[in-house]
């Protein structure tokens, strides 16, 4: 069933496939994102128009497009067609027939993506251990110094970086980056345990990290994987 894995609310977005994207239409040549409105059957799902600058754009009907939902579950893909569109309660709403089977993305816990940013970092506290472990929220409340190293590559659900020092594994770590483009002056931080380190054969006294996120707020990620997709689209346009 359709509804077990998508629902109303869940973040999706569109990206026109097929022959529309040759066309000179610039709505073709956007990704939009918008919201699930409704789940009306296993095959039909209407969502709201997407805005642009404060601009409805209204994609145009019989248009084909591919859809990467956000869902409670993960991340699935799918490809469609809007077949209507029409308004209700100062909404406007697209009405999509979905013509593919609904496929989650497996890829670890999130893809990789292959990067090169500042990583500042430090273990978290005792003080700060305790308080989370009671309140399951995570509070910085120290000045302790923070150790730069450089990630080479993250995900929504962690990252892998390399620094001149070592963590130990298992510890547990508060980490702080910036991602390039819109999001270039939010810097995004999270709590970590270290998963994995070792020194790299090639550069001795280099020891790559491997870490996953235990508590990050749900709209950092969405941004981290959002820059994700984006930067892979960005990829795969120059190699066609």
């Amino acid at each position: 069933m359709l509804a077990d894995y998508i629902a109303p609310g869940n973040r999706v977005e569109l990206k026109a496939t097929g022959k529309m994207w040759m066309d000179d239409d610039a709505r073709t040549k956007q990704i939009y994102t918008s919201k699930v409105m409704d789940v009306t059957s296993d095959d039909r799902i209407e969502v709201l128009m997407p805005f642009v600058k404060g601009r409805l754009v209204l994609l145009p009907v019989d248009g084909e497009y591919s859809l990467c939902f956000y869902s409670n579950k993960g991340l699935y893909q799918c490809f469609s067609r809007i077949v209507d569109r029409y308004r209700t309660d100062n909404m406007y709403v697209l009405v999509l027939d979905l013509t593919s089977e609904l496929s989650k993305l497996q890829r670890r816990e999130y893809y990789r993506f292959s990067c090169a940013l500042e990583l500042k970092s430090r273990l978290i506290t005792k003080e700060e251990q305790e308080a989370y472990e009671k309140s399951k929220l995570f509070i910085v409340n120290s000045d302790e110094p923070l150790q730069k190293s450089v990630v080479v590559d993250i995900s929504g659900g962690g990252l892998r970086f390399v620094a001149n020092f070592k963590y130990e594994e298992e510890s547990t770590i508060i980490c702080y980056y910036k991602l390039p483009g819109d999001n270039s002056e939010k810097e995004y931080e999270m709590l970590c345990n270290v998963l994995k380190v070792q020194e790299l054969e090639s550069r001795p006294g280099l020891y790559e990290h491997r870490i996953q996120y235990i508590y990050i707020d749900e709209n950092s990620r969405e941004d981290i994987i959002h820059f994700i997709f984006e930067e892979e689209r960005k990829i795969r346009k120059k190699q066609t």
